[in-house]
């Protein structure tokens, strides 16, 4: 790609707002996954008990386990819905850009 295209790439107003929206939605969910996994430790710390605590009467497995797979796949959903968003709008839009600048 042209330094001349590339420049165009930059000073497209679409570019602009791209980056902007892909940016503020990036940061949406690195804050969520930052809140689940610090209220996690924060009850680690401060309320141990409660992931201690079995599920029911006759089981040993304790609330821990579910609440850390919970985590785990917070992280997979939320990775998931960046890619879907990423796949269906922002991978158009880099294309619409593009495309314009080559003209």
């Amino acid at each position: 790609m042209s330094a001349s295209t590339i420049e165009r790439i930059q000073n497209n107003p679409k570019f602009h707002e791209m980056v902007r929206t892909k940016s503020s939605f990036s940061w949406s969910l690195s804050i969520a996954m930052l809140a689940i996994y610090c209220g996690f430790i924060l009850i680690v710390a401060f309320k141990k008990e409660l992931f201690g605590t079995p599920i029911g009467p006759d089981t040993v497995i304790t609330w821990g386990i579910p609440v850390g797979v919970g985590i785990i796949l917070s992280a997979f959903i939320l990775t998931g819905i960046y890619v879907r968003r990423a796949n269906r709008e922002f991978d158009q839009l880099t294309r619409e850009i593009v495309e314009e600048a080559q003209q």
